[in-house]
């Protein structure tokens, strides 16, 4: 805002400085014989009114000067509250996204841990499956969790002897005393082959190899575990993998087939749960009709009870009759006996002072008031 004052107090100046130039230049370029006083006193006039319009317009501007100066303050001081409180503003709202970028930081580590953890599982476990013994141990625990997690203790056992001398991985007894067995030794050898295949020749002939493994465990498990009026019809193969399972299906279903007709069903960690409920459902279904036989039986010696019981009310009810009519009885003799009491207490004596005479024909020794009483019992009254 001082730049335009400025500018416009250097035009007035040039103006003026022009003005007064010009009138210099006419001044000594007057005609001659004129004179020179008249014009000199002019111009030392204007010159003097021109200074004091400078001196005027020095001190305007000074004013104006020192009015923008304080403008200026006022505003700088507005200026810098307001930059104040909107630093402080973006200092906190700065510290409070560090804070949570701080928590962030410490969940993300914390989960880079996880990883880190479940890395190194992950490899602990190829290693795992990399071995055949250890691979055989890994589908042994993973069958046995889930069996003891949903079968109640008594219903299985693991490596239970058949007569053939022949020791399953898991057994599960249902209602017909008949065993279904369960195996856990699946051929994983020639999926891994597969999978590591890089050519086609590779990928044919490791396929090939899944057939040929598959068949002769499913040989081996009927030959071996299906002993008929022994063990149940069908025999359950787990693979410990849900992938490997799905690749089965997908790619190789006359494998599946296959194991169908020779009566083994191939399951999954969760269709071998799905297994364990339907046994589950079929144990409780059969504690629940020896439960009903063990009720009907009950039932029966109930009601026998209630005929006992009957009867011997019956007998009671007869002897409540009997009680009844004696105690009638006696209730009638109590009231003839009530009555005689009453007719005796009615009877009224001849004579003064409530005695007389006996009579002339009386017979010696009777009692004279005995005998109108004994005349009334022989009347029957």
């Amino acid at each position: 805002m001082t730049e335009p004052i400025l500018l416009i107090l250097a035009v007035l100046v040039v103006l003026l400085a022009g003005g007064m130039a010009a009138l210099a230049y006419m001044l000594l370029r007057r005609p001659p014989g004129e004179g020179d006083d008249p014009r000199l006193a002019e111009l030392a006039r204007l010159q003097a009114e021109t200074s004091g319009r400078m001196q005027a317009m020095g001190e305007a501007l000074a004013g104006r000067q020192a009015e923008l100066a304080r403008v200026l303050t006022e505003r700088l001081d507005s200026v810098s509250t307001r930059l104040g409180a909107s630093l402080d503003t973006n200092t906190q709202q700065t510290v409070d996204r560090l804070q949570n970028l701080h928590e962030r930081l410490v969940v993300i580590d914390h989960a880079q841990k996880n990883l880190t953890e479940l890395s190194s599982n992950v490899t602990s476990l190829r290693d795992v499956l990399a071995n055949k013994q250890s691979r055989g141990a890994f589908g042994q625990a993973s069958m046995e969790a889930i069996v003891q997690d949903r079968m109640p203790k008594g219903f299985y056992e693991f490596q239970y002897t058949l007569t053939n001398n022949t020791r399953p991985d898991c057994v599960i007894f249902l209602p017909d005393k008949r065993p279904m067995v369960i195996d856990a030794k699946f051929p994983l050898e020639a999926v891994t082959a597969l999978r590591d295949s890089k050519s086609e020749d590779e990928r044919k002939t490791a396929a090939q190899r899944i057939r040929q493994d598959v068949a002769k465990h499913v040989a081996d498990i009927a030959g071996k575990y299906l002993i008929p009026g022994e063990t149940q019809d069908l025999a359950l193969m787990f693979v410990p993998s849900e992938s490997i399972y799905a690749e089965l299906h997908d790619g190789f279903d006359d494998v599946v087939q296959k194991a169908y007709r020779a009566r083994v069903v191939i399951v999954s960690p969760s269709l071998l749960m799905l297994a364990i409920q339907v046994m589950q459902q079929i144990l409780k279904d059969a504690r629940m009709r020896e439960a009903a036989d063990q009720i009907r039986t009950e039932v029966g010696r109930m009601m026998e009870d209630l005929g006992r019981l009957r009867d011997r009310v019956l007998k009671l009810q007869q002897h409540h009759t009997q009680t009844g009519d004696d105690l009638r009885q006696i209730l009638i003799s109590s009231e003839k006996i009530e009555k005689r009491a009453t007719r005796i207490e009615e009877l009224e004596f001849d004579g003064e002072d409530g005695a007389k005479g006996a009579p002339d024909d009386a017979p010696s020794g009777t009692n004279v008031i005995a005998a109108p009483v004994q005349r009334r019992l022989e009347a029957g009254e």
